[in-house]
């Protein structure tokens, strides 16, 4: 025998399934609504980005500033002053390379066919096979690098080239690049931003001497 279905068993049924179609809506609805709700306003999240950006900033020339100080920039290109501690960086000359118009001094011959390379008293100019290198202005200034981009900056660090120009001759000794070179492009632009930071200083740097030129520095025997 077939089951028999009363006629108000389906009826009810029917009206159970239409009453929790009717709870489910508003509960799904609510759903909805409270991940719009996590959605931020656009306006408010970009005013955000701009908000971390500026902070952004300055964290990037403090780490900057960390990374010049702690890696020893200012051993070669700050000017020096002897004291009872030995050489201290002269602090309104931070960064600025060899002093214009310093004279050089003397030095024998015989000593770089020993086999040794000299430093000059403030640590700014040395000598050896390649002649004499002069330790460049770093700061802000135009005689320094005040009017470079990042992309120059990139080029002397990456890749060892003077004022960072592609076919610009080879950075002499005892600029360590190739070490600089491994450094992340985080820390070159942090680099790049401090010292675009710093007190410029106007310091126009001599060119390097040639091997073939040292005669005329040498002392006499």
């Amino acid at each position: 025998m077939k089951p028999v279905v009363h006629p108000e068993a389906s009826v009810f049924k029917v009206r159970i399934l239409f009453y929790l179609l009717f709870l489910a809506v508003p509960i799904l609805n609510g759903c909805q609504n409270k991940n719009y709700a996590q959605i931020p306003d656009k306006t408010a999240k970009e005013e955000l980005q701009e908000i971390k950006a500026e902070e952004g900033q300055e964290d990037l020339v403090e780490r900057g500033k960390y990374l010049v100080s702690s890696i020893g920039c200012g051993d070669c290109h700050s000017p020096k002053r002897l004291s009872s501690l030995g050489p201290e960086e002269v602090p309104e000359l931070k960064l600025s390379g060899y002093r214009q118009g310093q004279e050089l001094p003397a030095f024998n011959k015989e000593t770089l066919e020993n086999g040794w390379i000299l430093f000059s008293d403030e640590f700014t100019a040395t000598v050896g096979p390649w002649g004499v290198s002069f330790a460049a202005n770093l700061t802000s200034d135009e005689t320094g690098i005040g009017n470079w981009n990042y992309k120059q900056f990139e080029t002397a660090i990456r890749k060892g080239k003077y004022k960072g120009m592609e076919n610009g001759r080879d950075l002499l000794p005892p600029m360590p690049w190739p070490a600089y070179a491994q450094l992340s492009d985080e820390d070159l632009k942090a680099m790049f931003a401090y010292l675009k930071s710093t007190k410029p200083v106007k310091n126009a740097v001599p060119a390097p001497i040639p091997p073939e030129k040292l005669a005329t520095l040498q002392s006499k025997k």
